[in-house]
């Protein structure tokens, strides 16, 4: 805990520009807890966790700022919230490496997403890959994390930083707290456009599957345009029509409408109707937060600021629980 405030910690990846997916499934429940007095969060933008797939630097620097930019325009408060880059924290590297030695191989080789990553990227199945849920568990521990929002790909990951932390609290006594799974307000789950049995991904093969949150509004109604649905012609909320359902799900979480009243307000509509209107309110939800990315990008020295700032504030507390697990350890602290 941090002054009585329970700790919660999250992030995601500067692999690409983040999806309507990633907004309306986890972001915008975070800035939900903007308001929250009771928690203290730490929200990371996780470029050590993206170099497991190889990446171009330019790429991944212009994507870091842009997803850091992103974070503030979506509603995170930066001055209620710590915004960071985990790469601006060299405790993460440091603590991980620690934890790793204290992870047993067997663990790891259990890893499912370690098994689906490797599949994809065959050329690449580099020990970071597969050390990945050390360095998670690092992530989670060094902010002594009371909670952490996980779907359920994430869980396993979850389970692991609880393992480590109960076997080295049983070895150097109380030293992290084990997190607990943060079960927040259910977000949308969304799934790709052209394959609704896949969740919407930045990394989909197919570019027409995902609405990024910076797509124009023209870029938005092409791709739900060209989203699959079926023959049948009706609109209907039934897992046997995953296309329009997953249709509906968007359409209700942009709008704050039930699947019911959807259903009725566009009874004996076609479905290039009820795709445009999808499209609309899609790009109304997303048109002030990218007003507000536009403005922050090219503000480079408030932007540059936030980060210096927040990375001092995020190295205080991972530097407390690093010299304590440096200590117990046996390594000796440097005289000052």
């Amino acid at each position: 805990m941090i002054d009585g405030k329970k700790v919660l910690l999250s992030g995601m990846q500067s692999t690409g520009i983040i999806t309507l997916g990633n907004y309306l499934g986890a972001l915008k429940n975070w800035v939900d807890l903007n308001d929250d007095e009771s928690i203290q969060c730490f929200y990371a933008v996780m470029d050590l966790h993206s170099i497991t797939v190889r990446q171009e630097p330019a790429a991944l620097r212009k994507n870091g700022r842009i997803l850091y930019a992103l974070y503030i325009a979506a509603g995170l408060d930066p001055e209620k919230n710590c915004l960071f880059f985990q790469s601006h924290v060299p405790a993460h590297a440091q603590l991980a490496w620690i934890l790793n030695c204290y992870t047993y191989m067997g663990e790891m080789n259990r890893m499912t997403q370690f098994k689906d990553k490797a599949a994809k990227h065959a050329d690449n199945i580099n020990t970071g890959l597969f050390t990945y849920p050390v360095l998670m568990a690092a992530d989670i521990l060094l902010y002594q994390a009371d909670m952490v929002p996980v779907g359920k790909d994430q869980m396993q990951h979850l389970e692991i930083a609880r393992d480590i932390a109960g076997r080295f609290n049983g070895i150097y006594g109380d030293v992290f707290t084990i997190p607990e799974a943060y079960i927040g307000k259910n977000g949308a789950k969304i799934m790709s456009l052209q394959d609704p049995s896949k969740k919407m991904s930045k990394s989909d093969e197919n570019p027409n599957g995902s609405i990024l949150l910076l797509d124009d509004m023209d870029t938005i109604m092409r791709k739900f345009k060209k989203a699959v649905t079926d023959s049948d012609g009706f609109i209907a909320y039934t897992d046997d029509k995953p296309g329009i359902k997953n249709l509906i799900d968007i359409y209700c979480a942009s709008t704050g409408k039930t699947p019911d009243e959807t259903v009725k307000e566009f009874d004996g509509c076609g479905y290039g109707t009820f795709k445009e209107a999808v499209g609309e309110s899609v790009a109304a939800v997303l048109k002030p937060v990218q007003d507000k990315y536009h403005a922050l990008i090219e503000d480079k020295a408030y932007v540059d600021s936030l980060m210096k700032e927040n990375a001092e504030k995020a190295s205080y507390y991972a530097n407390k629980t690093l010299r304590k697990v440096m200590k117990k350890v046996g390594f000796i602290e440097l005289p000052r």
